[in-house]
């Protein structure tokens, strides 16, 4: 099971926490997951050059909380905070609530499975060999303390005729174990011979003592009078 699973889903409610933090009746949970897309399509696009590794959405009645990870912040925040100010409006206007937009850091992108496999999709778009792009992303990833990465490449590699899949792998990546700590994530470069798609997994570790999941969700709903039942809810989630 572990070996077909995306290894993300595979771990939410256990090591792992959910990307929408919010509960909804039956009647305005397809709105409010609409809603979510919106939001991250537009910040996706915004925001393409800061490096988006993660968006995590909660809410309350009246409020959206937006926390977005990324390894560039500045560009988000811009000279004075002006930017993110700018971004805050828009996405009032685009959800008609209040909206607060936080900002986190990501101090070491080499371990961040979508920031690696994001770097890789630029550099085989700038025509550099896919061998080289790979050997480096392993090599990097390791050097900064990750105890293992495999990388899948698939597609018409090097303008070859017929696709074909190839995977490189450094270390360990214990997929059946849920403790351990593994990043996931699928990301795609556009060349003249058609799409690469890359998959990175990157072992940051096992974690023994389980994180507390529900205080983020528990936040987002407190203020919220008549909460629906466990019977007739649904939690948002966010699909990696």
């Amino acid at each position: 099971m572990g070996q077909k699973v995306n290894p993300n889903s595979l771990r939410i409610g256990y090591i792992k926490g959910w990307e929408s933090n919010w509960f909804s009746s039956k009647k305005g949970y397809a709105d409010k997951l609409i809603e979510d897309h919106k939001i991250r399509k537009y910040l996706g696009a915004r925001m393409a050059k800061a490096n988006l590794s993660k968006i995590v959405i909660e809410r309350t009645l009246k409020r959206i909380t937006i926390t977005v990870h990324s390894s560039k912040p500045g560009i988000i925040i811009g000279k004075g905070g002006a930017e993110v100010e700018r971004i805050k409006e828009e996405l009032r206007k685009l959800t008609e609530k209040e909206v607060h937009v936080n900002i986190l850091e990501i101090k070491r992108p080499e371990l961040d499975a979508k920031l690696v496999g994001s770097s890789m999709a630029q550099q085989i778009q700038a025509r550099i060999s896919y061998k080289r792009v790979v050997k480096q992303a392993l090599s990097a990833t390791m050097r900064v303390g990750a105890q293992g990465i495999k990388i899948q490449v698939s597609g018409r590699l090097a303008g070859a005729e017929i696709a074909r899949s190839e995977q490189f792998k450094e270390g360990r990546i214990p997929l059946h174990t849920l403790r351990a700590d593994i990043d996931f994530a699928i990301s795609e470069a556009q060349t003249v011979y058609g799409k690469i798609g890359i998959k990175v997994w990157i072992f940051k570790g096992e974690v023994y003592q389980r994180p507390d999941l529900s205080s983020n969700a528990t936040t987002a709903t407190s203020s919220e009078p008549n909460k629906p039942s466990q019977k007739n809810s649904f939690r948002g989630r966010a699909k990696n």
